[in-house]
């Protein structure tokens, strides 16, 4: 049994956020005699979860939502924060492709730029 501040300190999280994810429900923690939350092995392992689905991007409601017992649930959720990462993948990777255009562009300004203006309209 730990204490929430030495599981705070060993996933290298402040205590309020292991409090946060309590009350939204992403976490649950038992309370001693006195009310003070005692995590066991099993709350430890569902915070690193938590810690783990958020470092990975899923919000607390999908989090929340990704944890439940039913697995189609958690695998559309998973699925759903796939498609979003790989559209955000191709976003980006459009916006590396543009600003590397005008950054080697030869024209003083983007709107003297063929190449940059088909860039402008296709956004």
């Amino acid at each position: 049994m730990k204490t929430i501040g030495d599981v705070a300190a060993e996933l290298g999280v402040e205590a309020h956020v292991l409090r946060h994810w309590e009350q939204v429900g992403a976490l649950t923690v038992d309370r001693d005699g006195n009310g003070y939350r005692i995590y066991d092995d099993r709350a430890i392992d569902q915070a690193r979860t938590v810690l783990t689905l958020r470092r990975v991007g899923l919000s607390l409601p999908e989090v929340i939502a990704a944890m439940v017992p039913k697995k189609s649930t958690a695998q559309a959720i998973v699925t759903a924060k796939i498609a979003a990462l790989e559209n955000e993948i191709l976003r980006r990777q459009e916006a590396i492709t543009f600003l590397q255009h005008t950054a080697d562009c030869r024209h003083r300004y983007l709107d003297d730029c063929p190449d940059c203006a088909s860039f402008v309209r296709e956004t």
